[in-house]
Order: C-alpha cells, then structure tokens, then sequence
C-alpha cells in the first residue's frame, strides 16, 4: 500500500504516553508516517471517512530489519545455559500461580449474584477518569498477540518452530502464558462492573492486535530485551498506581487485583534487566551503544497504535488522563531511565570506545533533560479541555 508522508497531523502540547513510553509532549521532532488510506481530505468534510479493516491512522517509521551482525547472535547461542539457570528461574509453576478466577465471583457459587452486585456497588465509588486509564491498561494488557510477535522477531532468541525447546523460547512462551492472566482478569473485572461500553473496548482490541507495534528494535536482541526491562517497570509502575487509586476510592478487591497484577510485571522486569546485565558483562561496547540508541528512537509504547473506530488520537487522550491521575507520567518516564542506568551500572563502565563513551555520558544526562521538559509540560497542561471516551458510553473527561 502507498505509503504518504505527513507532518504531525495532531501534537500535544500536554499529552504523556502511558504505559511506558516517551511522553508526546516531549518528542515533538519525531514526524509521523500515515497510511494514505486513512488521511482526512480537508475538500470533503461532509464525506463519510471509509476505512479499510485494520487500518487505523497509525505511525509506521522507517523499518530497520536484522540490523545485529552475526557474530552477535552467536553469543545468545551460547548463553542459552546461562538462560537455564538464570532466566527461567523468573518463572513460576502454573500450578503455583494466581488465576483469574481466584478475584472473581464464582459462577459455580450460591452467592454468585450477590458477589457480583458487591462487586458493582464498589465500581460505583471509582470516577469515570479512573475507568479511563484502568480500560487503556486493560486494552494494553489484551494485545499480547502482538508482543509475543515481537519477541520472536529476535534474532538469536526467537521459537523458531511454535515449540522449540530452547531456553529462550520456553521463556517466551511461558513469560506470555503469566502476562495472559492479566488482560483476562481485567477484561472480566470490567465486563460484571457495568461501567463501560464493552463492544467498543473489545473493538479498540481487535483495531491494536490488527494494527501491531513498531518499537523500532530491529530484531536485535540488544534492543529488543532494553526496551522489554523498560517496558516492564513501565507496567509494575502503572498497574501499582492503578492499585493505590482503586484503594483510594474504596475497592480494595480491586486494588488487590492491580497490585498482583503490578507484582507479575516487577518480577518480569527482573529477568529482562538481567538479560541485558549479562550483555553489559559480555559486550560493553555493543550494549551501551544499543541502550543508547534505543533511548534516542525514545521508547514506543505497546499500544501506541490504539483506536476504537472514532477517535484518531485515541492513545494521547488516554495518555493525557493517565498523566493527569499519576498513573504513568513524563517522571516516571525519566525515573525508569535513571533506574536503568544505575542497575546496569553504566555510570561505571570502562574500557569503552569512543563512541560508547558518547553513548554513556548521553544516558547518564538525558534523566535531567527529561525531567527539564516535563517541568515546562506540565505548565502547558492546565489547558487540558475535555472530551467524550467511547469506552465509557461517550461521557466527558478532562484531559
């Protein structure tokens, strides 16, 4: 499909990405591929706008494909031992694990009915902007299709066959199997709630799994496993926060269900930041520069491509609401990057090149920039105006 150049169409001047990546309001150079399919034509405002299935207006960048040299994916054959040991110990036994089912009324139960009215007497309690956030994770959470993808674009780590035995496969595949869970109690946490449109959740779903990701990690494992342990707090910080305010308004079951869920993705973030701990000890050099490199491109949320079939900046809006709660903020942004560089130690890494010392002295500064900008952001943000949200029956909220 022909594929149009276009400036930024739409820029915030407030809105944050939730959910781990860089807030819009501070990447305002970055320009935005659309599919030509789904541009507005300025001569025909009273003309329906068609769209072909699955093609939301979306950002596609310029695609680097297999850019990691061969001698690189000979080292992630060689630590498949060490993702034995150390790698799969991150998992847990499914018989040991949480479900779903475990904070949810029992279908099989006398008190089902009862449970579930209890159930919708808290949601009562939770505003309308939480809902807002609280679907946009659950939305996130649901596209793991796509994430699964992703990994498995990896050069050196990818289930070659559905079913491989290899310690990086089995990792992928159960690491999906626990992030299942999520999306699944989510999703039916809000259906017995009774305070959001499901049809139109369940359409911006099958719109994000149709129209995948683009986080820019060129099928190398250097780039891809940086950005999953950014990825990664990213979601213990937001899933934690959805939990403190679910707390805050009086539901502390589902405070209970966010704080398990934020507990899964910590114990995650773990074994992705020691993926790339053991690349810093193997190849210095070639993981700064990745990590770099990575923090450049800024880090691409998971659901950056979300629509619902109305709203062509459906994912700024949700941002914006998330920013606005401390859900996930432009400082939690910078916060998670200064953690990054401080676990990986990258302040202290000697024997570099040349260029991997510009790369170490630009991340151990770009916390500061960040949090310069978001400072200035925020000044801008009190113009939020308000909008109408499809998931919850189009009723009005503040940006």
């Amino acid at each position: 499909m022909a594929m149009k150049l276009s400036p930024l169409a739409y820029q915030s001047q407030y809105y944050p990405s939730s959910i781990g990546g860089l807030p819009t309001s501070l990447n305002l150079r970055s320009p935005k591929f659309y599919m030509a399919s789904t541009l507005r034509s300025a001569s025909s405002k009273g003309v329906e706008n068609l769209k072909k299935p699955f093609s939301p207006p979306r950002e596609v960048h310029v695609q680097v494909t297999h850019s990691m040299p061969q001698q690189k994916i000979e080292i992630f054959k060689s630590l498949e031992d060490w993702a034995e040991n150390h790698l799969l110990v991150h998992l847990k036994p499914v018989e040991k694990c949480w479900q779903p089912q475990d904070f949810l009324p029992d279908p099989t139960s006398e008190g089902f009915y009862e449970q579930v009215r209890e159930l919708r007497e808290r949601s009562k309690e939770l505003p309308d902007d939480y809902f807002v956030v609280l679907v946009g994770d659950m939305i996130t959470e649901e596209a793991l299709p796509t994430y699964q993808t992703m990994l498995n674009t990896l050069d050196g780590t990818k289930d070659e066959t559905g079913a491989s035995p290899t310690s990086w496969a089995i990792w992928t595949r159960a690491w999906t199997a626990e992030e299942n869970r999520h999306g699944d109690l989510l999703n039916k946490y809000l259906y017995l709630s009774g305070r959001v449109d499901m049809r139109q959740i369940e359409k911006t779903i099958q719109y994000l799994i149709g129209s995948g990701m683009d986080p820019r990690t060129e099928n190398s494992p250097y780039l891809g496993f940086i950005y999953t342990s950014f990825q990664e707090r990213a979601t213990f910080v937001s899933h934690g926060n959805t939990a403190r305010l679910a707390k805050e308004h009086g539901d502390i079951k589902l405070a209970q269900i966010c704080g398990t869920i934020a507990a899964d993705e910590k114990r995650h973030e773990t074994a992705y930041t020691k993926i790339v701990e053991k690349l810093f000890e193997i190849d210095p050099d070639g993981t700064i520069l990745a990590f770099a490199d990575m923090m450049r491109k800024k880090i691409a949320m998971p659901a950056h491509l979300m629509y619902d079939g109305r709203d062509d900046n459906l994912f700024d809006h949700f941002s914006a609401v998330a920013q606005r709660l401390g859900v996930y903020t432009a400082k939690d942004y910078a916060d998670i990057l200064e953690f990054l560089v401080g676990r990986w130690n990258v302040d202290n890494i000697t024997g570099l090149s040349g260029e991997g010392r510009k790369a170490q002295d630009y991340l151990c500064n770009l916390a500061p920039r960040f949090r310069r900008l978001e400072e200035r952001a925020q000044g801008r943000a009190k113009q939020a105006p308000t909008i109408p949200f499809s998931w919850i029956f189009d009723r009005q909220v503040k940006l």
